[in-house]
């Protein structure tokens, strides 16, 4: 047995864990394997909806627990049964979705294991992001803001698919408009996402490491992404990948190498044993 530094590691999945070919390296796998083996809790946390999360852990071999909807969802991966389900209620998605419809700009919500969107199902960009997260949207005809009053919700985000160079763009407006109620983020190039205030990314870690009572000093964050800046922050190392968003890379403690690269089995590692 291996002594280990650091005895939680929670990574992101998208940009970080996988590949930009959605694959988990033999290296990585093996790493993640071993870490566990020697004591250590290998965690994901992610912005996925549970139903796209759960079969990808179960198919890495991880038991315990993953976080996905950006925190405000953390479920048990053997049962999927989840021990949090935060979110927000129907007043606050009708709110968020307004501002998008002002803005003309397309919406998707995210609520259970159910992703309503206004986005024509034929849009390539629609395809590939249900291939991605292997969930198959629900078209809604008008608008969803009235939909969601409608039909009583209570959802977990809401986001925008975009173009790469219009991001920053919307990402800095929707700030001005929401970011005093909600936590306005990015979790890919191609989205802007909005869900509940605080309850993201950095106080799912804190819920990891109280949950198995290991120390916030001894765990260890990697992302990719803006919206993975409040776990980096809250734990004892955060580590950026390289292909990693400058925002995150700017609070990092570390900057290691890519997803492609297997940066997960190198900052097991460095960072998980003595």
């Amino acid at each position: 047995m291996r002594k280990l530094k650091n005895k939680l590691i929670v990574s992101d999945f998208d940009g970080t864990l996988i590949t930009s070919e959605q694959e988990i390296l033999p290296q990585v796998q093996t790493a993640i394997n071993d870490y566990i083996k020697n004591g250590g809790i290998f965690a994901v946390c992610t912005g996925r909806m549970a139903a796209s999360i759960l079969p990808r852990v179960r198919k890495l071999g991880l038991n315990g627990i993953v976080i996905a909807q950006q925190g405000t969802v953390i479920a048990e991966i053997e049962s999927g049964k989840l021990l949090k389900c935060g979110g927000m209620d129907y007043t606050e998605i009708a709110h968020i979705c307004s501002e998008l419809e002002e803005l003309n700009r397309p919406i998707n919500i995210y609520c259970g294991d159910d992703l309503y969107t206004n986005m024509n199902k034929s849009e390539k960009a629609l395809q590939l992001y249900e291939k991605i997260i292997g969930i198959e949207a629900i078209s809604v005809k008008g608008k969803l803001s009235e939909f969601v009053k409608a039909e009583r919700l209570f959802c977990q985000k809401v986001s925008c698919l975009v173009a790469q160079n219009e991001r920053d763009e919307l990402y800095s407006e929707l700030k001005k408009r929401l970011n005093d109620k909600f936590d306005v983020t990015c979790s890919a190039s191609v989205l802007v996402e909005v869900s509940p205030k605080n309850d993201n990314k950095g106080a799912a870690l804190e819920y990891l490491a109280e949950y198995y009572k290991i120390p916030l000093k001894q765990t260890v964050a990697v992302g990719d992404n803006i919206n993975d800046i409040p776990m980096i922050l809250a734990a004892g190392t955060g580590i950026a990948v390289s292909n990693a968003d400058k925002q995150l890379k700017s609070v990092a403690d570390f900057v290691c190498s890519s997803n492609n690269e297997g940066a997960i089995a190198q900052v097991i590692e460095k960072y998980g044993y003595e």
